[in-house]
């Protein structure tokens, strides 16, 4: 198992979610995060935003999985532009279900 955190621009996530839901992808977390990438932010006129908003997704999917995750999100995300995002991928020992004790996904 493999969690995989993707964190992208706020207004491709409806585009994302949608395409994840069609390729079978359903469980998500998603959270409203803020940082910034090898950009160091975004300079406007004299203002400079060091930290910008972005939306991260997290999975923890079985590895066979990954790739065709990361495809997705790669495909309908990507604008060509600095500031598209990142995902990190991580392994997963063990997953618990709280209300039942049950182990795995």
């Amino acid at each position: 198992m493999e969690m995989v955190r993707a964190i992208l621009r706020p207004n491709s996530i409806d585009r994302v979610v949608c395409a994840l839901e069609e390729t079978g992808f359903f469980s998500m977390t998603r959270m409203d995060v803020f940082g910034r990438g090898k950009q160091k932010g975004i300079r406007v006129g004299e203002v400079q935003y060091d930290e910008l908003p972005k939306t991260m997704l997290m999975f923890v999917v079985n590895s066979r999985d990954t790739q065709r995750l990361i495809d997705t999100i790669t495909k309908v995300a990507n604008t060509g532009n600095i500031g598209d995002g990142k995902i990190f991928i991580s392994p997963v020992d063990a997953v618990y279900t709280i209300r039942t004790g049950e182990s795995g996904l």
